[in-house]
């Protein structure tokens, strides 16, 4: 996999250097990221529809998991 750089340092994934260290990613449109729950995630993402944007302010990544959660690896992504 790609290193995928990241800098918010409260997500699950982060890792020191701003590095995100989850084996899997999702990235889609603001628009798809907020209407579909948290739960959508990279393990979906085949059956996601296509989200063409115009600039990188209209994506999101559905990734983030806050480093304080219960609900870490709830979505079958794992820390490399």
């Amino acid at each position: 996999m790609a290193r995928i750089h990241c800098s918010v340092a409260n997500c699950h994934y982060w890792k020191n250097g701003n590095i995100c260290d989850a084996s899997e990613i999702m990235v889609t449109s603001d628009s798809l990221g907020n209407t579909t729950p948290d739960s959508f995630d990279a393990p979906q993402a085949s059956t996601a529809e296509e989200t063409p944007v115009n600039s990188c302010m209209e994506t999101c990544c559905k990734t983030f998991v806050h480093a304080n959660s219960a609900a870490k690896n709830a979505d079958s992504i794992y820390r490399k």
